[in-house]
């Protein structure tokens, strides 16, 4: 019996013998393609080469590709199949080879390799796909009753405008006892007996916007071949969680709840859907993403509360996870090296994201404590579905411990209302969803472009300036001849020394010129590989295709960009020499007057450390360090220790950027050619933008002068303010403080003196209704704190008794009344009391038996509303 790294290993091994290269798995975060969130298919980083956007490096490549699906979350763990994170295995071809190839391989590796029976093996193909019917039937030997025509929806691959093909796959006969006993059960059939372990798609169309399909010219192979339903195949298990690929991690999770996996469904159910999602968000972190409340970031946390939550519903309360996290880690470590890399951030953020989930479900609990209490007192027997999904969806509390919590007080929730209320949230997330095309219009106009005029010559890092020549206009969306003054058109050119936006750095800004004619260059972009798109506004004259033109970069703003640039390298390597290895780059922002840096870090950089960071910046800069551009192999520049962004997706070649001996990464985009060319390193801000994720903010060169300058012109406004000398400002202010604080000390005592002064006034005023004693009168205080204060000191010399202060500020009224406790069983009530009064002023308030307080807007009738007090309490008393 293989193990699910044998598979994994005989697989790659298998293709690798067949003349195909063995590329690692892909980041899951997709590179360049913020159309999805996930790389949730093997195919997924190859898409540029079979759109014919980018150039593939090999024609022939195996991976095993890292996935995550989240539309049926709440199944996993409920059925056999249902995963988040996945591993499929895939051989492709760009160009190369076709189904004359593709077809008898994969017989070849699931007969001969894995040694599947070939009699409980079933083929698909496309309805009219004789070709296919013809290679498994006649080259490989497939009985020709073993080969199943299906139809368009399962076996005909396409997304959109783009690159498309009919599909063919193996399935496996696991016996008529997983069956339906249905008489038509059978390939297709949604009960288990049938398993699909290998979908090959034949790419051999391109769809067009109009639903026409048109032959390659070159065709593809993509295929996918999942690791855990073959390995539950090989191993003979029921279900892809009874694999090795899960046996092991399930068993530790077991082992720490002090547990057994395979005796009570309710465990078994909690430990597969700990184990499925640990391993997505372990996975997940190791390649950069963070939990958030948007994107990416919500799906993440969302699997972690799920798992969480499961853990609590086998009373596990204290943090768990990261435990697991680890084992995960354990075992995947050969096969995904980046995960050990990374071990310390995931398992600490994870522990971290546990706990903070713990004070969540701990509000959770106090709302449906709540929940219960309202229900007990409206004789109620039933929560309703919508509050128990506000639990669900806004507290990450489970529908399951909401229903067990109110049984256990005699209730019962709605469930119908509850699963309405989930479908609703379904139905917008659905909705929020919009399928992405595999080329856009846009792209499709640019890849012909490329295709028919070239790709662009970039020329940009050696020199700021070229001649090239106009290969295309575009204007709006159209492909036009020429384009007037005060036209803003895009066009292509067969050469630009103008950077293209990228990895966080904006494009350049330029001017083309020719005889007559200007051209504003304001932004340029890389719609498909080596493909430079310029947009402009024509200044004056004519831009016509295939005119020979000057192009000219915007060097001050090139120079500003590259400092910004270079000192991000800077800022990168000073950020780990501080605060630890541990810190990644996770996004940034490189333009002219600025740079932004978000980096992986658990806490707050104090502000010694943002110092620290500063002067190791500033003293790199201030070493004149050279900054040298070189290109390698990337197992070269991996080798020398080059760092590399999580998430990029790189080539076989690389660019590096070194600067002395103090950094070294792989980046494309433009640099200083020394460090002292940053001239001025400041820092500006430092943030939190999200879980374990941080960010800091500065400016070079002159932006940061300018900055200095703002603030030694600020010192010196304060200077002059306080009367000292700039260098004497600090002191001046201190003293200054300390004066103040001085001041409002004396100012407390002298107003509780007075305060005082005024009780006693106040109480020589009490007069008595009905035997109470019933104190109503003006007092001097500044606002409603004081007013209650006075009000305090008041009732404890009255002893029992009725008390009512108001004061005025402005155009404002506020009123406090008191009700000793003893008199509150006589019917007297300071709430009540206080509303009437306040009708009087123009305002409203009200409050407990005890004490109340209300506002009004006009304070010539405080006197007024005193006056009623006596009336008031005479109508309250029983």
């Amino acid at each position: 019996m293989k193990t699910g790294s044998e598979i994994r290993d005989g697989y790659l091994k298998f293709f690798e013998s067949k003349g195909h290269k063995i590329l690692p798995s892909a980041s899951l975060i997709p590179a360049h393609d913020p159309s999805i969130l996930w790389t949730a298919a093997g195919m997924v980083p190859f898409k540029p080469y079979f759109t014919g956007a980018a150039k593939p490096e090999f024609t022939r490549v195996t991976t095993c590709q890292k996935c995550i699906r989240t539309p049926d979350i709440e199944s996993v763990g409920k059925t056999a199949r249902h995963h988040t994170f996945f591993e499929m295995l895939g051989n492709f071809s760009f160009g190369d080879y076709f189904k004359e190839s593709a077809i008898p391989w994969a017989w070849e590796f699931v007969t001969e390799h894995l040694r599947l029976p070939p009699d409980k093996l079933w083929v698909t193909i496309y309805l009219d796909d004789d070709e296919a019917l013809e290679i498994w039937h006649k080259v490989v030997g497939v009985p020709a009753g073993r080969i199943v025509r299906m139809g368009k929806d399962t076996n005909f691959w396409e997304i959109g405008v783009g690159p498309c093909g009919p599909c063919s796959e193996i399935y496996v006969d696991l016996g008529e006892e997983r069956g339906c006993d249905s008489p038509e059960c059978g390939v297709g059939c949604d009960c288990d007996r049938f398993l699909e372990i290998w979908n090959l798609v034949f790419i051999q169309f391109f769809k067009d916007e109009s639903g026409s399909y048109t032959p390659l010219e070159q065709k593809g192979i993509d295929t996918g071949f999942g690791l855990e339903r073959v390995a539950s195949a090989i191993q003979e298990v029921p279900t892809n969680f009874d694999t090795d690929l899960f046996r092991e991690v399930m068993d530790f999770t077991a082992g720490i709840f002090g547990l057994k996996y395979g005796i009570d469904n309710q465990v078994d159910t909690a430990l597969k859907v700990i184990a499925d999602h640990c391993r997505a968000i372990t996975f997940a972190l190791a390649d950069g993403a963070l939990p958030s409340n948007e994107g990416r970031g919500y799906v993440l946390r969302r699997l972690l509360r799920r798992a969480v939550r499961y853990g609590r519903l086998l009373n596990i309360k204290e943090p768990f996870l990261y435990q697991v996290a680890g084992s995960v880690i354990n075992q995947m470590e050969k096969a995904y090296p980046e995960l050990v890399e990374r071990q310390e951030f995931i398992l600490k953020l994870i522990r971290i994201e546990e706990e903070r989930f713990g004070a969540t479900l701990v509000q959770g609990t106090e709302m449906l404590n709540r929940l219960i209490y309202d229900a007990g007192m409206a004789g109620n027997t039933v929560i309703s579905g919508e509050d128990a999904f506000k639990l669900y969806d806004t507290y990450g509390f489970p529908w399951e411990l909401t229903r067990e919590i109110a049984a256990e007080h005699g209730l019962s929730v709605d469930e119908d209302a509850f699963s309405r209320a989930m479908e609703k949230q379904r139905q917008r997330a659905r909705s929020a969803r919009q399928e992405t095309e595999y080329l856009s219009e846009k792209d499709v106009l640019f890849k012909e472009v490329r295709e028919e005029a070239g790709e662009t010559n970039f020329v940009g890092y050696e020199s700021l300036k070229a001649e090239a020549s106009v290969m295309e206009i575009i204007k709006n969306g159209k492909r036009v001849n020429s384009a007037g003054a005060g036209e803003k058109v895009e066009f292509i050119l067969d050469a630009t020394p103008c950077y293209a936006e990228s990895g966080g750095q904006v494009s350049d800004y330029g001017k083309l010129t020719a005889s007559g004619v200007e051209v504003e260059i304001y932004e340029v972009t890389k719609p498909v590989e080596n493909l430079f798109v310029h947009r402009g506004k024509v200044i004056k004259g004519s831009l016509k295709k295939y005119d020979r033109v000057l192009v000219q970069v915007d060097r001050s703003r090139r120079l500003a960009v590259c400092r910004n640039h270079t000192a991000t390298h800077l800022l990168h390597k000073a950020l780990q020499e501080v605060l630890g290895d541990h810190v990644n780059q996770a996004g940034s922002l490189v333009d002219p007057e600025r740079l932004r840096f978000d980096f992986t870090h658990f806490t707050a950089v104090t502000p010694e450390e943002l110092h620290e960071v500063e002067e190791i910046v500033n003293n790199a800069v201030l070493s004149n360090l050279p900054v040298e551009a070189f290109e390698t192999s990337l197992d070269d520049a991996r080798a020398l220790g080059a760092a590399a962004l999580f998430g990029e997706k790189y080539g076989e070649r690389v660019r590096v950027i070194k600067i002395g001996d103090f950094s070294l990464e792989l980046c494309g985009g433009t640099h200083l050619k020394s460090t002292a060319e940053a001239g001025l390193f400041k820092l500006t801000g430092e943030s939190s933008v999200g879980a374990g994720l941080r960010r800091v903010e500065a400016f070079t060169g002159e932006s940061a002068l300018r900055y200095v300058k703002v603030k030694e012109e600020q010192l010196n406004e304060v200077a002059r303010m306080v009367k000292a000398a700039p260098h004497e400002t600090v002191d001046r202010v201190v003293s200054l403080l300390q004066n103040i604080k001085e001041l409002e000390a004396e100012n407390e005592a002298l107003q509780a003196q007075l305060a005082r002064h005024q009780v006693q006034d106040l109480v020589d005023r009490i007069k008595e209704v009905r035997g109470v004693k019933v104190l109503a009168g003006r007092a001097a205080a500044p606002d409603m704190d004081s007013l209650r204060g006075m009000v305090d000191l008041l009732r404890d010399k009255v002893g029992s008794g009725v008390i009512v202060l108001g004061s005025t500020s402005g155009n404002k009224v506020n009123l406090v009344a008191a009700v000793t406790k003893d008199l509150v069983k006589i019917g007297l009530h300071a709430g009540k009391l206080v509303k009437e009064l306040a009708v009087v002023v123009g305002g409203g308030g009200g409050g407990r038996s005890e004490m109340a307080q209300a506002g009004g807007k006009d304070p010539s009738r405080l006197d007024k509303a005193l006056e009623k007090t006596y009336r008031v309490v005479d109508s309250q008393i029983k």
